[in-house]
């Protein structure tokens, strides 16, 4: 019995345009719940074909999947001829849909309008628990075929970003097979690799399509470094203070911290202040995290009357201006985007900050 009987049949339509020796292409979040979701169907897709030629391909830094113009290409180079695009989101201007190459949405995330024909989505927004992607990923294959030796695989992106007591039912019997200790260690590692200014994404994903068990994962020496390279930026970072706009009628309800590192530690410090502001949204801006010079921008607010997405767009607003297709988009608790340095100005002026 499926755990998600309404999505069997979708899944199964997909699968079933895939030619016999095919090539699949699989893209996938850089962040453990889209490791483990690319993991998943790179391991699970050979089990149900294995004619089929899987390729898993971790987003790079920076990239947004439906509004970066040069992800279009570089999917296109595999010459697939199916697409599975997983914890990326879901956007009205698709993928490759209209290259006549079917994709698959799997995803959490508030979609952002419906892709164009050619499109399956099967998303776990507005169910209850809402699954993350590796969740819904590692359900989807097991109607298909056996996925319980990969459960692992599973618990690493459900931990991470649900927690290690998310409501997903294997997740009890997984962490007494594997231990919690691994499973955990294992999240951390995969964290500390997209985190680290090497943006190694290779290295937990080679663990994640090949081991039978997170130790190795959880206990690799490169990982270990960037670990604690990641640590030692944190350290720094947060000792920087927020600055907040002057009052005034323009004053959004809002803090920023400034940072620059090489390292992906901006949402980490913007999470760890909103507990001491929770009547906020804290942004924290990275001026040295991207290649390009742009600024990585990271909102989290704790409360539920705080809509981060809206308010960074009515900043723009307020001043007159847009902001950039792909920025401002994500959760209403957690949003942010890349930002070139000029329109981070407008951004900081729109929210009332003064220079």
């Amino acid at each position: 019995m499926s755990a998600y009987p309404q999505f069997v049949a979708p899944f199964r339509a997909f699968l079933d345009q895939i030619p016999d020796a095919g090539r699949v292409v699989v893209f996938c979040h850089f962040d453990a719940d889209g490791l483990a979701a690319g993991g998943l169907f790179g391991r699970g897709l050979n089990r149900i074909n294995a004619s089929w030629e899987v390729e898993v391909l971790p987003s790079g830094k920076g990239e947004n999947a439906f509004l970066t113009p040069a992800v279009r290409e570089k999917l296109l180079a595999f010459e697939p001829d199916a697409l599975i695009v997983t914890d990326l989101g879901v956007h009205e201007n698709g993928t490759l849909e209209t290259d006549g190459i079917p994709v698959l949405y799997v995803d959490h995330h508030i979609p952002e309008g419906q892709p164009p024909a050619g499109a399956t989505v099967l998303t776990g927004y507005g169910l209850e628990p809402v699954p993350c992607s590796a969740w819904l990923a590692y359900e989807l294959l097991a109607a298909e075929t056996d996925m319980t030796d990969l459960r692992w695989v599973a618990a690493i992106g459900i931990i991470s970003d649900l927690g290690d007591q998310a409501q997903w039912p294997p997740l009890a019997e997984t962490k007494k097979q594997h231990t919690a200790k691994w499973l955990k260690e294992a999240v951390a590692m995969c964290n500390a690799a997209r985190r680290a200014g090497a943006f190694d994404l290779d290295l937990p994903l080679q663990y994640l399509l090949h081991d039978d068990n997170p130790r190795g994962l959880a206990q690799d020496e490169t990982l270990a470094a960037y670990r604690a390279e990641v640590a030692a930026a944190l350290a720094i970072a947060r000792k920087m203070p927020p600055k907040f706009p002057p009052k005034g009628p323009d004053a959004a309800p809002v803090a920023i911290i400034t940072i620059d590192s090489p390292c992906q530690i901006h949402p980490l410090v913007a999470q760890q202040w909103i507990q001491r502001l929770p009547d906020r949204v804290v942004l924290c801006a990275n001026l040295g995290y991207l290649p390009d010079g742009a600024v990585a921008i990271s909102g989290r607010a704790a409360s539920r009357d705080l809509h981060i997405p809206n308010m960074l767009r009515a900043a723009f607003a307020r001043i007159g201006a847009t902001p950039p297709a792909n920025f401002a988009h994500g959760h209403p608790q957690a949003s942010g985007g890349h930002l070139p340095p000029a329109e981070y100005k407008l951004l900081l002026q729109g929210l009332g900050f003064t220079e």
